[in-house]
């Protein structure tokens, strides 16, 4: 798509105006003018004429060319028409880690049957915050509770002796926990309102705004955010307890929460503007009650109804009554409090073994009552890490993403029919649950290997795999952990069709490496232009322009290195596979040689992907001579 072409509407310019205009005199008033000279004054006020025509011209074809989303160059036109077609920018994407967390807790009971105190198991409410011991501009928090009085299958508690007394028994028992954290910082702002206003709406000035936490008003009601404030419903997870639904308490092992769908009269609907900030608008409902208590009730449907009885045989659809005008009511003589999130960046995929230093918490202890000295050395030895780099963060979408994003969008309908919608839904999954860097679709009988997990060796003509990748720290590729690819999984089923079969596979990488030789011109510094062509090398294999199952066309490089002045000749350009975990390269090795044909480099029938890992050292270049 050639986004850089400019609309003509008008298609004229101070030439033809002032062309146009002399010909336009010559033609009504020959005898009245004849003087066309440069330096005539009748020549200057129609220079002046075809200067303000082409001024016009020009803010007329740029008006229009900013309506068309393929060809509009403003961002802050760009996020309007998307948002018009149902797409949300994304301006960050946070990292997310396993956190393994740790706790002593004192022995009890005899010598013989020594077991762990658990009145000194702590509960650490959500919100716990934690940082890298090497970067502190990478904060993370815990967004879940966590309990170190519970074990279950979904949330093992895992025990084990931390140190013995002088006869050899336990003295401390060491507890861990593993849990999600998130990239990100919590900020707090306040919004005071007056009188009620239709369509209210207040800007959050901050910058890589992740996500809404939660709006509360002074009142304690929570207010819900929805994509649009038509929508007057939202899915709600509720514990699954006997008190909440004694039918489904018994199933809580395996179902731990229980969803419903809960109306909602106090919502909002965000925007982010194009300077990364973020708008929240409300609804028009400015009296004081909510939806539910003016809607009528469907079981007196008919009641005064004009000539009712002919209407006996009439269907009333019963969510009619559930449908208002109002768009969720708006505040009025409160102040919200909104808590969000903020962060993310590819710089938050920070390496294993970092996140180790405890910023805030609140916790309890499980039995209420404990001993204070006993307590204090129990909390200060509350500890954390991750095993394991965090993965998912990355930077925002660019103006190229949002304009695919979005034609993509609109489409779908919010629905994944075609692969090319799957593929659209994978990229634009929300920040805050990891990002997919790379993605690819084919049909399951189109590649060599499955990866389904009830028979590795099966190939179905029904199933369509989804292969992706995910970006580290670095702006490396990674194969994606298994919470991104979870996560891709439940963000898809929200938008799959009942009958269709997705497989989330990761794609292969091919590591390699660029040697080449050039031949110089006569009076030239081969070192500037071994730095010239190393640097045009390196933003040709930019991750960003690469693709899953894309291939090298050799052409391209050498056409590419012959543009460089003082480049006489590209004698030879190599490709050369590297591959060893322990060097730092991937651990697949690939046979460059016989996937070339014709000076093209075909990647597998695997999906796989080229990527330069270290293109500082791995592009390397000389000067030869004949």
């Amino acid at each position: 798509m050639d986004n850089n072409k400019n609309i003509k509407y008008i298609n004229k310019d101070f030439t033809d105006f002032k062309s146009t205009l002399i010909e336009y005199a010559k033609s009504y008033f020959p005898t009245a003018y004849n003087d066309f000279s440069s330096a005539s004054p009748g020549t200057m006020f129609i220079e002046m004429a075809a200067y303000v025509g082409d001024v016009l011209s020009f803010y007329v074809d740029n008006q229009l060319q900013e309506t068309f989303l393929e060809y509009a160059k403003q961002k802050e036109n760009l996020y309007s028409l998307a948002y018009m077609l149902g797409y949300k920018p994304k301006v960050t994407s946070a990292a997310t880690v396993d956190l393994d967390i740790y706790q002593i807790v004192p022995s009890k009971g005899s010598t013989t049957n020594k077991t762990p105190d658990y009145d000194y198991t702590l509960i650490i409410s959500e919100g716990m915050q934690v940082n890298s011991s090497i970067n502190r501009n990478t904060p993370f928090i815990v967004p879940e509770k966590i309990n170190f009085a519970i074990s279950s299958s979904l949330d093992p508690t895992d025990v084990s002796i931390y140190s013995f007394d002088g006869i050899g028994d336990p003295l401390f028992y060491l507890l861990k926990k593993t849990t999600k954290a998130l990239s990100g910082e919590i900020k707090t702002k306040t919004f005071s309102y007056g009188n009620a206003e239709k369509f209210t709406t207040s800007i959050i000035e901050d910058t890589n705004i992740i996500e809404i936490i939660d709006i509360r008003d002074s009142d304690g009601n929570i207010w819900y955010e929805v994509p649009y404030l038509a929508q007057d419903t939202i899915m709600d997870d509720t514990l699954n307890i006997s008190y909440n639904d004694p039918n489904f308490a018994l199933e809580a092992g395996n179902v731990p929460y229980i969803l419903k769908l809960k109306k909602i009269p106090r919502r909002f609907a965000t925007r982010v503007k194009s300077n990364n900030s973020l708008e929240l608008q409300f609804g028009s409902g400015i009296n004081q009650n909510a939806d539910e208590s003016i809607i009528p009730n469907s079981n007196i449907t008919g009641i005064g109804l004009l000539d009712s009885l002919s209407k006996i045989n009439t269907a009333f659809d019963p969510t009619n009554f559930t449908t208002t005008e109002t768009y969720g009511l708006a505040p009025s003589n409160t102040t919200l409090t909104v808590r969000y999130l903020v962060g993310g960046g590819a710089q938050s995929n920070i390496p294993s073994n970092q996140l180790n230093s405890i910023t805030s918490f609140t916790s309890g202890f499980s039995g209420g009552t404990v001993d204070n000295t006993l307590g204090n050395q129990v909390l200060q030895s509350l500890q954390v890490n991750n095993p394991r780099q965090a993965t998912g963060g990355g930077d925002g979408d660019t103006i190229e993403q949002i304009r695919l994003n979005s034609l993509s969008q609109f489409p779908s309908q919010m629905r994944a029919v075609t692969q090319q919608d799957y593929l659209s839904l994978a990229l634009s999954m929300p920040g805050k649950f990891g990002q997919v860097s790379k993605a690819y679709i084919a049909n399951d009988t189109l590649t060599f290997r499955t990866q389904t997990e009830d028979n590795p060796g099966s190939r179905d003509a029904l199933t369509t795999s989804l292969y992706i990748l995910g970006y580290n720290q670095n702006k490396q590729l990674i194969t994606p952990p298994d919470s991104l690819k979870q996560n891709l999984k439940t963000y898809l089923s929200q938008y799959k069709m009942l009958t269709d079969s997705i497989n989330i596979k990761e794609a292969y990488i091919v590591n390699i490496g660029v040697d080449f030789d050039i031949i110089l011109r006569p009076n030239y510094s081969g070192r500037d232009v071994i730095l010239e062509c190393l640097q045009l090398l390196k933003d040709y294999f930019d991750i960003d322009k690469w693709e899953i199952n894309q291939p090298i066309i050799l052409s391209e490089l050498y056409t590419l290195l012959d543009t460089v002045s003082g480049v006489q000749t590209v004698k030879t350009i190599t490709i050369n596979n590297l591959s060893g975990e322990e060097l730092g390269y991937s651990k697949y090795s690939y046979d460059i040689n016989a996937a070339t044909l014709n000076n093209v480099i075909y990647p597998s029938l695997d999906p796989s992907i080229f990527e330069v890992k270290y293109p500082d050292n791995d592009i390397q270049g000389r000067v030869v001579t004949f």
